[in-house]
């Protein structure tokens, strides 16, 4: 259960601790790099010291802000994509959903944070299991009492069936809103790619991409929506972290929505993300794992 003051039933709260796997840890080697690139559909090779030095940029910005950074250690099996540690878990004040990845190559990441978790005596509240497939980048808090979940070619019918069944016991409202093609099963697209929630009703949005329901939903819920150009779409503009109300990382080379978002009152955050964000498809919120959000 979360301290009392504190929750994790949100996407702008305060950020208090998050968990994070270092590229140290997923990327271990140019070796490793060379073989799963490709594999992983990034869009060429991380170069792995440019990595390094990205990461520490990100890591020591939220440190800098006094944020709590809790790291996964080694553990076997892992890919290049375990830095993108949100997805292979989902975090409520009940205690943690372990996913099942809708990507096969990713298949060992929930064992690495069953075996956190456990260590760090934190309560798991369930697993999806197969058939059921559910990643933590196609989930998002709109309030807390209301989860938003993407049904992708990431989060089947059979794992949002599954996250219903787990929080509806605790009158948690789960929302499902149906995912657009794009570019294929093979992509890293996920809700969270289209829908940053920054403030309680302010969010960065990929309108071109959000479905229509859902930003109708939106906007009845009385959401203002910060709109991300096309040609900042792919350089992760839509992926924003926010670490308190209106206080937002980024990906740094995104100048028309950072100027959007400080227009709304926002204080933003850049670090260089080229090999450890745009490559992989993985901005800020892919990169954590929210822990805990002070209220």
């Amino acid at each position: 259960m979360p301290v009392k003051n504190t929750t994790i039933h949100s996407e702008y709260h305060q950020l208090a601790s998050v968990l994070l796997c270092p590229v140290e840890t997923a990327f271990e080697s140019t070796d490793k790099i060379h073989r799963q690139w490709k594999q992983l559909n990034y869009t060429s090779a991380p170069v792995l010291e440019a990595a390094e030095k990205e990461y520490q940029e990100f890591a020591g910005l939220l440190i800098e802000q006094q944020i709590e950074c809790l790291y996964l250690g080694r553990h076997e099996n892992l890919s290049l994509d375990s830095m993108y540690c949100r997805d292979a878990s989902i975090a409520t004040d009940f205690g943690y959903i372990i996913c099942n990845m809708g990507k096969a190559a990713r298949n060992f990441e929930p064992r690495a944070h069953v075996d956190y978790y456990t260590k760090t005596g934190r309560a798991i509240l369930g697993k999806i299991e197969s058939p059921g497939t559910l990643e933590g980048g196609d989930v998002a808090w709109i309030d807390r009492q209301t989860l938003v979940v993407g049904h992708s070619y990431r989060t089947n019918r059979e794992g949002i069936r599954q996250l219903k069944a787990l929080l509806s016991v605790h009158q948690v409202e789960v929302l499902e809103v149906d995912l657009p093609h794009y570019r294929g099963p093979e992509d890293v697209f996920h809700l969270m790619s289209v829908f940053s929630p920054v403030d309680e009703k302010l969010a960065v949005v990929y309108s071109p991409l959000l479905p229509i329901g859902f930003r109708n939903e939106l906007l009845a819920r009385g959401f203002e929506l910060v709109e991300v150009m096309e040609e900042e779409f792919d350089t992760m503009g839509c992926n924003v972290l926010a670490i308190a109300p209106r206080s937002c990382v980024m990906v740094a080379g995104n100048p028309k929505t950072e100027a959007a978002l400080i227009q709304k009152g926002c204080r933003v955050f850049l670090y260089d993300g080229n090999d450890i964000s745009i490559k992989g498809g993985g901005g800020p919120t892919c990169l954590t794992r929210p822990l805990s959000r002070i209220l």
